[in-house]
C-alpha cells in the first residue's frame, strides 16, 4: 500500500476530483458545500464551505445560498441540528413545495422540534452532494 501526501489535489477539468478504486469504479465524491450555523437569536454562520449567505425566513426556516451552484437542482442535502433542551430534527426541503422552490444554488432548511413544531435551533448543520 502507498500513501500519497500532497498539498493540493486538482482536477484536470472544471469537475470535482473523483475517487476511484484500482478498477476505475467511482468510490466517492467530496461535499459540494457545508455549513455550521446558529438559527436562534441573531443568526450567524460559524463556519462554511461554498456558502455565500443565509436568510432568516421565519421561525425554523432558513434559506441557504451557495456561492458556486450545482449543475442542477437534483442534489442531496443532509442536515441535523440541536437545541439547548435536546436534539431536534432538521428537515431540508430539496424538492419544490408550495412556499419555496429549490434551485441549483438555493435550498431552504426547515427545523422542527420533536413535537413537529417549527423551531430555531442553536446548532444547525447541513451539507450538499451532487454535480
Amino acid at each position: 500500500m502507498s500513501t500519497l501526501q500532497v498539498a493540493t489535489v486538482k482536477s484536470q477539468s472544471t469537475a470535482a476530483p473523483v475517487f476511484q478504486n484500482s478498477s476505475g469504479t467511482e468510490k466517492g465524491q467530496l461535499a459540494k458545500s457545508w455549513i455550521s450555523f446558529n438559527m436562534s437569536g441573531t443568526a450567524a454562520i460559524r463556519d462554511s464551505f461554498n456558502i455565500s449567505s443565509i436568510s432568516d425566513n421565519g421561525v425554523g426556516k432558513f434559506g441557504i445560498n451557495l456561492a458556486t451552484a450545482h449543475a442542477n437542482a437534483n442534489y442531496v442535502v443532509c442536515s441535523a441540528g440541536s437545541h439547548d433542551s435536546g436534539v431536534y430534527l432538521a428537515h431540508a426541503y430539496v424538492r419544490d413545495r408550495n412556499d419555496v422552490a429549490i434551485t441549483s444554488s438555493f435550498y431552504q432548511l426547515d427545523a422542527y422540534n420533536s413535537g413537529d413544531n417549527p423551531t430555531d435551533m442553536v446548532d444547525a448543520f447541513s451539507a450538499t452532494f451532487g454535480d
